[in-house]
């Protein structure tokens, strides 16, 4: 049974950081892509940060400077840490794995992530 689960949301003023953890559990997790996206209400999912299983990223041009994504094979664990939030980062964020990429993280779009977390809200006021 494959399972992502997310943590480290919470409630920010802007200009503040959070890091959100993901471990995973039930699949190979090192030979696997793994992406953070988020949905804010009313808008769709949008890929935020992507790690490919020997930790090449990318960043959605929104982030990019602030959020960093890292990943601990040892720990099946990956992590999103995010600086100088702004009140326009505020979502749903949920981590994902890609089966099919063979690690190497092709796609931003969700319907190719096999597997998804449930989600941890982030909120950050101005």
């Amino acid at each position: 049974q494959v399972q992502l689960v997310e943590s480290g949301g919470g409630s920010v003023q802007a200009g503040g950081s959070l890091r959100l953890s993901c471990v995973a559990s039930g699949i190979t997790y090192s030979s696997y892509c793994m992406g953070w996206f988020r949905q804010a209400p009313g808008k769709e999912r949008e890929g935020v940060a992507r790690c490919t299983s020997i930790g090449n990223t990318r960043y959605a041009d929104s982030v990019k400077g602030r959020f960093t994504v890292s990943r601990d094979n040892a720990r099946n664990t990956l992590y999103l840490q995010m600086d100088s939030l702004k009140p326009e980062d505020t979502a749903m964020y949920y981590c994902a794995a890609d089966r099919n990429s063979g690690g190497n993280c092709i796609t931003w779009a969700p319907s190719a992530y096999t597997y998804w977390g449930q989600g941890t809200q982030v909120t950050v006021s101005s």
